[in-house]
């Protein structure tokens, strides 16, 4: 089977001339990781729909790529028509915080005993727990849960996201922002986009364009967290396809 493919990095609409099936990836921005109050959380992937064989009716299908979230935001909801990937979760970025909810869940806080987000049903992970002031929690993955910050005091991992072959070509993406640490070494981002965390002062990695990945969590007083990486929409149809304007006819 021979497929075309439409990627859209950005808002627009899909104009279905014949009703027919099709693949869709729909993966939402991702959440920012925690910041300006010290070892923020990293922030969770955008929530990850992947499906197949869909059926798409004749007409205008509108598409939104959700944005990824700035400082201490969530991540912007992604849509094709009626299917939806959550924004991911903002990391948490107050003593004691939680991560946000979200597609995947924010991680937690530098603290003794703080949760992180919860994930979105059937598109992503929760984010990771703390259980130390040294270092923030990984925000969640689309295919892992973010990790617990390690005996070391650095900051946790972010999940890593999944891979996808909708193009042709295997793809990672909805990876989770790595946790901050004080003044040891911030937790990696996950594979798939996720930003690193970092310590001190600095501004935590931004997760990865297109991609949905959270953004990594900011050390100490001050810093930003990374911004979250913008979302993507794909849709995948088996030729015989023609090009109309805007979109495929099926």
């Amino acid at each position: 089977v021979t497929y075309d493919y439409w990627e859209f990095t950005g808002n627009g609409s899909l104009d279905v001339v014949t009703a027919g099936y099709a693949d869709v990836l729909v993966v939402g921005g991702g959440g920012a990781g925690g910041s300006y109050a010290g070892q923020g959380g990293g922030g969770g992937a955008g929530g990850y729909l992947e499906q197949s064989s869909i059926y798409l009716k004749n007409g205008s299908h509108t598409v939104i790529v959700g944005a990824g979230g700035a400082p201490n935001n969530n991540g912007v909801t992604s849509r094709l028509g009626e299917y939806y990937a959550v924004g991911g979760g903002h990391g948490g970025h107050t003593y004691a915080s939680p991560g946000a909810n979200g597609g995947s869940g924010g991680g937690a806080r530098g603290a003794e005993s703080a949760s992180g987000g919860t994930a979105t049903s059937g598109q992503g992970n929760n984010g990771g727990t703390s259980n130390t002031y040294q270092g923030g929690g990984g925000g969640g993955g689309a295919g892992f849960v973010g990790g617990t910050p390690p005996s070391n005091n650095n900051g946790a991992d972010g999940g890593d996201g999944l891979a996808s072959s909708i193009t042709g070509t295997s793809v990672t993406r909805g990876g989770g922002g790595g946790g901050a640490t004080y003044n040891y070494t911030g937790g990696a981002g996950g594979a798939g986009g996720g930003g690193a965390g970092v310590n001190y002062n600095n501004t935590g990695v931004s997760g990865t364009a297109n991609t949905g990945g959270g953004g990594g969590g900011a050390g100490a007083q001050g810093g930003a967290g990374g911004s979250g990486g913008s979302g993507v929409v794909i849709v995948r149809v088996a030729r015989p396809v023609s090009v109309a304007a805007g979109g495929a006819v099926v």
